[in-house]
């Protein structure tokens, strides 16, 4: 589900709409405060209209810069996870 946290802030928990997002905008914050984390950008006039072609199926991307944005995601999302123990 994607969500808009406030004018200046848009949030979502989609992966790949965080990834198609963070190739045109910087990922400002990785939100783990609820079950499913939620991936926050800076909101201006064009991200909207970046979401509509998002979701419209009209977005087009260069699929080796939309690995390698979402190899990055992941790795700032699971980096400060704590570690499970394994006795």
């Amino acid at each position: 589900m994607t969500t808009a946290a406030n004018n200046e802030k848009f949030s979502t928990a989609d992966l790949a709409l965080a990834t198609a997002i963070s190739l045109s905008y910087p990922l400002e914050a990785i939100d783990r405060g609820s079950r499913k984390a939620q991936f926050v950008f800076r909101r201006d006039a064009g991200l909207d209209e970046l979401i509509a072609s998002y979701w419209r199926r009209e977005l087009k991307v260069e699929p080796q810069a939309y690995f390698d944005a979402m190899r990055v995601i992941k790795g700032r999302l699971y980096e400060a996870e704590p570690k499970a123990r394994s006795w």
